[in-house]
Formats: structure tokens, C-alpha cells, sequence
């Protein structure tokens, strides 16, 4: 919390969380005080979990398959709100990976917009740590030609500026800010 109070003090309104029972412990609170403040949910979100990232969260960054979207599309009926969401790629095709294969992409993005209404506003990426960062980037700035969605969430400490040079829209840095999770 000492770590989150100077950034809301100084205008910061946009964070993100990768774990949902921390966000909640978190931000319950905080974000009642701020009414302002965007919650990015970033890491892998499980379905059983879904149930408490809408009403909390603004943003879900790594929606990756049909029972998700169901289960968020469901979730945001009950609760009357509407996030915006990102697909997650598997860009690197990375059996270990979460994210979506490149040739499901199109159908998938149909399939959440038309028939489940979710507002998806880009596609999210984690690239391979081996390689160039940029040349994965890069092949995500395509993609989001083929669905014409606006954003891109890539970047992280580590490759940030590169996404950035690539035409990223939003960049999750926690451990440049943060330092390390312990």
C-alpha cells in the first residue's frame, strides 16, 4: 500500500494486477476512495475467478479461450458492467504459454464480439524470451490490422521500449517501478 499511495497522489490511475485474491485484499478499498482508478487485470484468469475480477476490474488483458469469454460475458450481464478486454496471443506459438493460436484469431474475435458482445479493444502478447522481442511486436502490429482493433498491450520491464517503437498502446511495467516480487 506505501508503494501505491505516492503514484495515486501524483495523478498514476491505471494499475495492474496478476493475482485476483491480491487485487481484491488490495484495491477493494482503494479504489471506492479513487473513483477514477483503472484496474488492468494482467495475469492468467481462471474462470472460477471470474466472479470477482468483473465487479473490481476495468480491464482484463489475458482473455485466451470460449469457456472465458463465456464466463465474463455471463458475469458482466449480472453485474451490469462492460471491460475492456484484450485476446491474448500465443505469439511465439509456446506449448507452455497461455494466449490464443494466430490461426484462431480471426473466428475467435468474432465469436467474443458478435455472439458474447464483449467489448475486446486489442490483443495482448508475452513474446518468447529468446529471440527479438521486436520482430514478435511486430507481428502483433499485423494482427491487429486483421481484426481492426485499436490497442496492443505489450511491453514489459524488460522490453518496454521496444513495444513502445513498435506502436504499443499500453506497456505493463511492475518490477522497473516495484522492484522484484519477493
Amino acid at each position: 500500500m506505501s508503494e501505491i499511495n505516492p503514484l495515486i497522489e501524483n495523478g498514476q490511475i491505471h494499475f495492474g494486477e496478476n493475482k485476483v485474491q491480491e487485487a481484491i485484499d488490495k484495491w477493494s478499498d482503494i479504489k471506492k476512495l479513487n473513483k477514477n482508478l483503472k484496474l488492468h487485470m494482467i495475469g492468467k484468469l481462471q474462470t472460477n475467478k471470474v466472479k470477482y475480477v468483473v465487479p473490481l476490474f476495468d480491464y482484463i488483458h489475458s482473455l485466451d479461450n470460449i469457456k472465458l469469454a463465456e464466463k465474463i460475458a455471463s458475469e458482466q450481464i449480472k453485474k451490469n458492467r462492460n471491460l475492456k478486454i484484450f485476446i491474448q496471443v500465443n505469439i511465439g506459438n509456446e506449448p507452455q504459454k497461455s494466449g490464443l493460436n494466430i490461426s484462431d484469431l480471426k473466428n475467435f474475435y468474432e465469436k467474443c464480439t458478435q455472439e458474447l458482445n464483449l467489448n475486446i479493444i486489442g490483443l495482448m502478447c508475452l513474446p518468447p524470451q529468446s529471440g527479438s522481442a521486436k520482430n514478435y511486436f511486430n507481428e502483433m502490429v499485423e494482427l491487429k490490422k486483421i481484426i481492426n482493433v485499436r490497442d496492443l498491450s505489450m511491453g514489459m520491464s524488460n522490453d518496454y521500449l521496444e513495444a513502445i517503437a513498435c506502436g504499443t498502446t499500453y506497456i505493463r511495467i511492475g518490477s522497473k517501478i516495484f522492484g522484484d516480487r519477493s
